[in-house]
């Protein structure tokens, strides 16, 4: 009998991936009221500001020093995928680019031959906590893609894709399609210079949401797909014969008629697949390419050209008040809905 599970791995903050993801963080922090000034209202006394790691008080400030997030930092060769399922998200970029999003959208980021963005979490109601939950996942660039032009797309929530289903006991299972096809149901298109936006390549992220005892079936994908299922939350499950706690990825063989028999609590997780882009990959940082002479002249390029510069008056850039919206780099605005 072929085995279902083909490898499982405890998670840590960084969680493992394979090709042709190259890694995921799922964030989740419980930030207190907002201070008027999008930060929070408690005192940061106690945190090393600048490398704020550590999950203290239920939440971090990361590299943000007045308030939580990533300030201006450059990419190049790869994709970020960002699920914000809770709080919200400011976006700005050195193409002048910038948006607001979060409580249920994505936002898929073409990185390409090299860009700055800030992604800062704003802290806007001073009533009550700022719960915020976010994943963000990379996605390698095939080789003949890593030099393209920087852009991003947004998945607002209003138009996601989600599957609603009952397994023979009634109990719920619900699929949330971000991009790729669950059974029927077909997510948003990835950028066109992504790996994900040919669907010949068999490219899927989906959040997966078991009531207790549900049964779910996974749909069976190509014999060379790569599948991970990572359980971040609830308390257990079976797979065949094996009992996996939450806070494990689990690598599934992708035609393995996998069935999951959840526990007594709800669960959750984030699944993965993708066919793998089989090319080698040199990273240092933020750099993501083929070689390390790629990895050094992107530094170079980076020194010289600053992928453009920085032209907001804030390395920690916010966006006030406003609404969920995206500014694009020709100077088009959308607002979901």
């Amino acid at each position: 009998m072929k085995k279902q599970i083909l490898n499982i791995q405890k998670l840590d903050f960084q969680w493992p991936a394979l090709d042709p993801f190259l890694f995921c963080v799922h964030h989740l922090d419980h930030y207190p009221k907002g201070n008027g000034k999008l930060g929070p209202v408690d005192d940061l006394n106690g945190r090393q500001i600048g490398q704020d790691f550590v999950l203290k008080d239920g939440w971090r400030m990361y590299h943000g020093s007045k308030v939580p997030g990533f300030p201006a930092h450059p990419h190049r060769g790869f994709e970020t995928i960002t699920v914000a399922t809770q709080g919200l998200i400011d976006h700005s970029d050195s193409m002048g680019a910038a948006g607001r999003y979060g409580d249920g959208d994505t936002q898929w980021m073409t990185a390409g031959k090299g860009v700055q963005h800030g992604e800062m979490f704003p802290l806007l109601s001073e009533q009550q906590g700022n719960d915020a939950e976010l994943f963000q996942i990379w996605i390698n660039l095939p080789s003949h893609n890593k030099m393209c032009e920087p852009d991003f797309k947004m998945f607002w929530n209003e138009n996601k894709t989600v599957v609603n289903e009952k397994d023979d006991n009634q109990n719920d299972i619900k699929v949330t399609v971000i991009n790729g096809r669950y059974k029927k149901a077909k997510g948003e298109t990835a950028p066109n210079m992504s790996w994900a936006h040919d669907e010949n390549n068999h490219v899927g992220v989906w959040l997966v949401e078991l009531s207790a005892d549900a049964n779910w079936a996974l749909p069976n994908a190509a014999t060379q797909t790569n599948r991970m299922l990572y359980f971040y939350e609830g308390d257990s499950i079976d797979i065949g014969s094996t009992t996996v706690a939450s806070g494990h990825a689990i690598k599934l063989d992708p035609v393995g008629n996998v069935s999951v028999k959840n526990g007594a609590k709800t669960a959750k997780f984030l699944l993965l697949q993708g066919d793998p882009i089989n090319e080698p990959v040199a990273q240092y940082g933020p750099f993501v390419m083929n070689t390390q002479a790629e990895i050094q002249q992107a530094f170079a390029d980076y020194r010289d050209t600053e992928f453009g510069g920085w032209p907001w008056p804030e390395i920690e850039q916010t966006h006030g008040d406003r609404a969920r919206f995206a500014k694009y780099s020709d100077g088009t605005e959308e607002i979901p809905g």
